[in-house]
């Protein structure tokens, strides 16, 4: 099957999260405009490139845990091209090939943008994305993956973790195909240095102030933040900013930033910030120093802020006795981490939300122990039920269905203990 002309064409760049659910809206809205099979059996029409992470010992599993996220989220099956290595076995090379063709919507996410454009070079995978952008379908990049598309690449791992000079390797270069010429950063407001600048992709103010001057000519940086992306329409000629962050064009260190929600002419992107093009949704800014760079606001849109909110409505259960608050506090961050665990950016996140999940669970039960405010209201009426159904079993002799009754409760943590005043019970 081939991508029908009449399919819109669409390039899509997100920053981060293409797999948190801050975008799983956006990627159901691309999905509609393209139209598609559903999970139904029938045709598959989506691919996913898992070159970025080829050489990764997870690749499998990073592969089964994306493929997840869209079955689960957006309700779409995406088969895996298996083409994570191009230097090896020939017919699943060409069996990879032909899954793109036949897709109108290709992804591809995390993973090394060094190692994606080593192995995508001398092989058809540049010119069939190229084909989608030509003929119809969507072209859906992000971070790693879409630090590969402009006219130049940041390699991200060789600068930042190896500590080589920073240098720019030759990009994919699908933006020509709207003439935008442009290096794409994704991960642009980055933070998670701390300490130390770790904007623009880990690359820093510095790095990149050194970088600028080597760019080809004319080009500019196009910025994407995280959880933040921008919906190119070749047909339309426009161009919509989605997610919670901005859109960011960079020339010679002057930045133009647009905002989410809005949808411009692709001439203002075209123009790299010259604000005599048009932009008029455009706002020019000025580099920050690396410490008046603040993190993100909390709010629902990530799993740090599902961390906050539960334990804060955990304490506040515990504070009051509140039993059902406490578990539903537990319920809430138990979802977040179900949610949230296919964002391979959120692990630290992660481990920390679990560690959190694992002292709710321990302090409710050391709490019900002692006997949490309404534990007499939730348990009371089963027990007292069982209860009545001993005082008919002893009356009438039956003790082999008394002592079953009190030993089902021992086994559930409720101790019954028969006094001259009757029978009383509490959870150990």
């Amino acid at each position: 099957m081939t991508s029908s002309p009449t399919l819109p064409r669409l390039l899509v760049l997100m920053g981060s999260g293409e797999t948190a659910p801050t975008m799983t809206g956006h990627h159901r809205d691309i999905f509609e405009r393209i139209g598609g099979s559903h999970v139904d059996g029938t045709p598959v029409p989506a691919v996913m490139l898992d070159t970025p992470f080829g050489f990764q010992e997870n690749a499998p599993i990073l592969s089964e845990k994306t493929t997840e996220y869209f079955r689960e989220s957006t309700f779409r099956e995406v088969a895996v091209a298996g083409v994570g290595r191009t230097d090896g076995d020939p017919v699943a090379l060409e069996a990879g090939m032909s899954k793109i063709r036949s897709a109108q919507w290709v992804f591809a996410g995390p993973g090394s943008p060094t190692f994606a454009l080593s192995q995508w070079q001398d092989t058809p995978i540049p010119d069939l994305l190229r084909a989608k952008l030509r003929t119809g379908g969507a072209v859906v990049f992000s971070s790693a993956a879409a630090l590969t598309i402009g006219v130049s690449t940041v390699p991200v791992y060789e600068i930042y973790k190896v500590g080589i000079d920073p240098f720019w390797l030759e990009g994919l270069n699908l933006l020509a195909e709207l003439d935008v010429n442009a290096a794409v950063i994704p991960h642009y407001n980055n933070n998670e240095g701390g300490n130390h600048d770790t904007r623009f992709c880990y690359l820093g103010e510095r790095r990149l102030a050194m970088l600028e001057p080597s760019l080809p000519a004319d080009a500019f940086v196009l910025g994407v933040d995280e959880h933040t992306g921008v919906i190119m329409d070749l047909d339309a000629d426009t161009a919509e900013i989605i997610g919670r962050g901005v859109l960011t064009l960079r020339r010679d260190g002057q930045s133009v930033e647009i905002q989410n929600g809005e949808k411009i002419p692709l001439d203002v992107i075209r123009s790299g910030g010259d604000r005599s093009a048009g932009a008029v949704s455009a706002t020019p800014v000025e580099t920050p120093a690396a410490e008046k760079s603040e993190p993100a606001p909390a709010g629902g849109d990530s799993l740090e802020s599902v961390l906050a909110s539960a334990e804060a409505s955990f304490e506040t259960a515990m504070t009051d006795g509140n039993a059902d608050g406490a578990v539903a506090a537990m319920l809430a961050l138990d979802t977040g981490i179900v949610e949230w665990s296919r964002d391979t950016l959120q692990s630290d996140q992660l481990t920390r939300a679990r560690a959190s999940l694992r002292s709710m669970i321990s302090r409710l039960g050391e709490a019900a122990k002692g006997g949490l405010r309404d534990e007499r209201e939730v348990l009371g009426p089963v027990v007292e039920a069982a209860l009545t159904a001993r005082r008919v079993a002893r009356e009438e002799k039956a003790w082999a269905v008394s002592d079953a009754l009190r030993d089902g409760l021992d086994a559930a943590g409720i101790e019954v203990r028969d006094t001259a005043d009757g029978v009383e019970w509490l959870v150990r």
